[in-house]
């Protein structure tokens, strides 16, 4: 299969790039929880989508960083005429079984929100746009009761080393929504976040509002990061994504969970910290909100919309952390403090077993226009998660029990107890499809 072209120096992508609004209150007042169930069960139609091989041992991805690691992705925005002939499939089963709503792409002009034809209603049950603050009951928008959700956006990024120094040093974990292509430029920070324990889940490809995508659109931006995100883990699917600008509607959710099993994550305080770089807000101010949000009620708990794309960005969370911990909440990963799940759909952790079976993902024999890096031969070892980056300096340090590369090799011998467990509905068109296609592809 053909490769890309090379993505060594591509162009990272941040919020603080793009127009973003500001003035509306995220702040609300129920709280969502996920099912305990930390990963997806075997027949769940997203192990279908990114398949690789033989269905019984770990694969040798690309090494991280390395050309033939980057040169499998797209530079910039992903052409959603030249992906996964199974991403299409299962996109148009869901659509022909009635799961994907008929609402028309939004417009937006540079700073302001997308709007929608006459007729539909953001705030409507129909639409029930994330930007108006609609909350569809299947998002979630609230910590658990006394509990900080930290996460941070747009990552990986230079200012995301002392982040993580942080964070390690005070024993703590976050959910990363990273963007695909700061992944490709930054491959160093991308590891020492998933190395240390960190939960990587997806910000998109380039950072768009979604809700202006077509159907196809939508899915190169999240089968892209998923599989980039797949190939660079040891093989793990990520369970959550954050829309940029927190733009989603019913279309958009229903695609993330219908074709990708994902879960969609959005906040209920903003910090705006994405701006401090540009004048749109100062540190003084983060603090006091900051402030006011920890020294309040506690329910519901706080996710709190944070960025690790500055100094200054890293540096407001770093004064606020103790000001959470002297108020006695309790802080943790955002993927793992809704009732102790995963960030991951087939394995518990960045260093727990993954799924073999169904995490040996790939594009298949049937879309040539496509391909992924990494197929070697097949191996439980995990060395090739090293990173080769020749822009930076290799990640040094002994592997460890926690988050190592060697123990986020895919397992070939444990197999999680809970394999039986309740898997997220699909279209039952759209399960068949997969399956069928999965057949035919198999190598």
């Amino acid at each position: 299969m053909l490769l890309l072209s090379a993505l060594l120096f591509s162009p990272f992508v941040s919020a603080g790039l793009i127009p973003q609004l500001h003035g509306h209150d995220h702040s609300h007042i129920s709280s969502k929880r996920l099912p305990s169930t930390w990963y997806q069960r075997s027949d769940h139609p997203v192990h279908n989508l990114f398949r690789r091989g033989p269905a019984t041992d770990g694969i040798a991805y690309a090494e991280v960083g390395s050309p033939t690691w980057s040169a499998a992705y797209p530079q910039s925005t992903p052409d959603s005429k030249a992906m996964a002939a199974e991403w299409l499939d299962a996109l148009n089963a869901a659509v022909t079984a009635g799961s994907i709503p008929d609402i028309p792409v939004s417009t937006n002009l540079p700073g302001e929100n997308p709007t929608y034809p006459p007729g539909f209603d953001p705030n409507g049950d129909v639409v029930c746009s994330a930007t108006y603050k609609c909350r569809n009951p299947g998002d979630i928008w609230d910590a658990p009761d006394g509990m900080v959700g930290i996460s941070f956006d747009d990552g990986p990024q230079p200012a995301s080393d002392d982040l993580y120094d942080f964070l390690q040093s005070n024993n703590e974990t976050a959910t990363h929504f990273m963007i695909g292509v700061n992944i490709l430029q930054y491959p160093t920070e991308f590891l020492k976040a998933f190395n240390m324990g960190g939960d990587i889940a997806a910000h998109t490809w380039t950072h768009p509002y979604t809700t202006t995508l077509s159907n196809e659109d939508v899915v190169a931006q999240l089968g892209w990061s998923l599989e980039l995100i797949h190939n660079s883990t040891g093989g793990r699917v990520t369970k959550f994504w954050r829309p940029p600008f927190g733009d989603s509607d019913n279309r958009v959710r229903a695609i993330a969970s219908e074709v990708f099993g994902l879960t969609t994550v959005i906040w209920n305080q903003d910090t705006e910290d994405w701006s401090l770089t540009t004048g749109g807000t100062t540190s003084q101010a983060i603090n006091t909100s900051m402030t006011g949000w920890i020294t309040g009620p506690k329910s519901p708990g706080l996710i709190i919309l944070e960025h690790e794309l500055s100094n200054l960005s890293v540096a407001a969370f770093k004064a606020a952390y103790p000001v959470m911990k002297s108020n006695n909440w309790n802080t943790g990963s955002l993927a793992q403090i809704v009732e102790g799940t995963s960030a991951y759909q087939n394995a518990p952790s960045s260093s727990g077993p993954v799924t073999p079976a169904d995490v040996i993902l790939a594009a298949t024999k049937s879309n040539a226009s496509v391909s992924v890096s990494g197929s070697g031969s097949p191996s439980g070892s995990g060395s090739s998660l090293g990173s080769s980056n020749t822009q930076q300096s290799s990640q040094t340090g002994s592997p460890s029990s926690s988050g190592s590369l060697a123990s986020a090799a895919p397992s070939t011998s444990a197999q999680p107890s809970s394999a039986s467990s309740s898997v997220r509905r699909m279209g039952s068109a759209a399960l068949l499809c997969l399956v069928a296609s999965l057949v035919a592809s198999a190598v």
